[in-house]
C-alpha cells in the first residue's frame, strides 16, 4: 500500500521512514541555470544526479524536455496530457503511486513538477521540504550513479492515465485581464529581482514581489511555516484569486505551493511568465 500524504510537503524524516515502501516513487527534478534575464540558459541536471548523488531509489525527472512541451517557443511550457502520461509512466508512476519530488536548489523545480502533477488531477504528490540540500546536510544516505530503467508495465498492469486538466494555469489573456481590472486577481512576482539582470523590460504592472528566497530558510531551504509564511503573503492573501509568475514559471510554483500550504484554494501559475509576457510586447503597458 502506498504511503499516505497529509500535506503538500513532507519532511526529510518522513521520506527516510518511508523509503522503499510499496508504490512510493521519488523523483529528482533538478534543473541547472546559468545567466540572468533573457540570457538565462537551462540544462538538465542528470549528470549531477548521477555523479554527485541523489536520494536512494530516486529517479531523474527531466523538466527541460520530458515534462515540457518540445514544440513551444517558451521554455518549460507545460506538457499535454499524453506527453505527461508517457513521462510519468516511464519513471514508474502509476495511478496508485505516492510521488515525492525534490531538487537541489531552493525548490522551484520540484514545485513545478508538483504543480504539473496536480494540474492533471494527481493529488498523491508532495515536495520534499528542504530538498536535496537538507537531505544531504543532515547526513542521510546518498546514492551515486544511474538506476536501472524502470520495467515498463504490461497491458494487464494498465498504464498511467492523467486526469482531466484542472484550471491551475493562467495564460497571457488572463493576466492581461487582471492588469486592466476586467477580471481582478492579485499578481505575485516570485523571482528574485537579481535573476532578471540589470537591464530588462518592466515586470507585469500591479504586481506584488514575493520572492522565493523570502519563503524558505536560507540554511536548509525548508519552507517557513505559520505566522512567518503568512506574513510574507499578507498583501495578497485576502484576494479571491492569486496568479503567480516569474521568469519561465518555475519559481512561481514555489509561491503557489506556499499559498496552498496556507490554505488558499484559488491560485494559478502563469505558464511562460515573463518570457511569454515580454515576447508578446505586453511590457509596453507599463510605459
Amino acid at each position: 500500500m502506498a504511503p499516505v500524504l497529509t500535506s503538500p510537503l513532507v519532511s526529510t524524516q518522513w521520506l527516510a521512514d518511508h523509503l522503499g515502501a510499496d508504490e512510493l516513487v521519488v523523483l529528482d527534478a533538478s534543473v541547472h541555470t546559468a545567466g540572468t534575464g533573457m540570457a538565462t540558459t537551462w540544462t538538465t541536471a542528470q549528470d549531477a544526479y548521477e555523479r554527485q548523488g541523489h536520494v536512494p531509489g530516486a529517479r531523474y525527472a527531466d523538466l527541460v524536455d520530458a515534462f515540457s512541451a518540445p514544440d513551444s517557443d517558451v521554455p518549460f511550457t507545460r506538457p499535454g496530457a499524453e506527453r505527461f502520461e508517457a513521462a510519468a509512466g516511464e519513471l514508474g508512476v502509476t495511478n496508485t503511486s505516492t510521488v515525492v519530488v525534490y531538487d537541489d536548489s531552493v525548490g522551484e523545480w520540484s514545485a513545478r513538477l508538483w504543480w504539473i502533477f496536480r494540474a492533471f488531477g494527481f493529488d498523491s504528490v508532495a515536495v520534499l521540504d528542504g530538498g536535496f540540500t537538507k537531505w544531504r546536510d543532515e547526513g542521510r544516505p546518498v546514492r551515486v550513479g544511474a538506476l536501472r530503467p524502470v520495467q515498463q508495465p504490461t497491458e494487464s498492469d494498465g498504464v498511467f492515465l492523467a486526469g482531466e486538466e484542472r484550471p491551475l494555469w493562467a495564460d497571457h489573456a488572463r493576466v492581461l485581464r487582471a492588469v486592466t481590472g476586467d477580471e481582478p486577481a492579485a499578481l505575485v512576482f516570485a523571482a528574485p529581482e537579481a535573476s532578471l539582470g540589470e537591464d530588462h523590460p518592466p515586470i507585469v504592472p500591479g504586481s506584488t514581489p514575493i520572492a522565493v528566497d523570502t519563503l524558505v530558510d536560507p540554511q536548509t531551504n525548508a519552507y517557513h511555516r505559520g505566522p512567518k509564511l503568512a506574513e510574507a503573503f499578507a498583501a495578497v492573501i485576502g484576494d479571491d484569486e492569486i496568479v503567480t509568475y516569474c521568469g519561465v514559471g518555475s519559481a512561481a510554483c514555489v509561491d503557489a505551493l506556499a499559498l496552498t500550504v496556507l490554505g488558499h484554494d484559488k491560485v494559478k501559475v502563469y505558464d511562460g511568465s515573463l518570457v511569454d509576457w515580454w515576447g508578446r510586447g505586453s511590457h509596453a503597458l507599463a510605459s
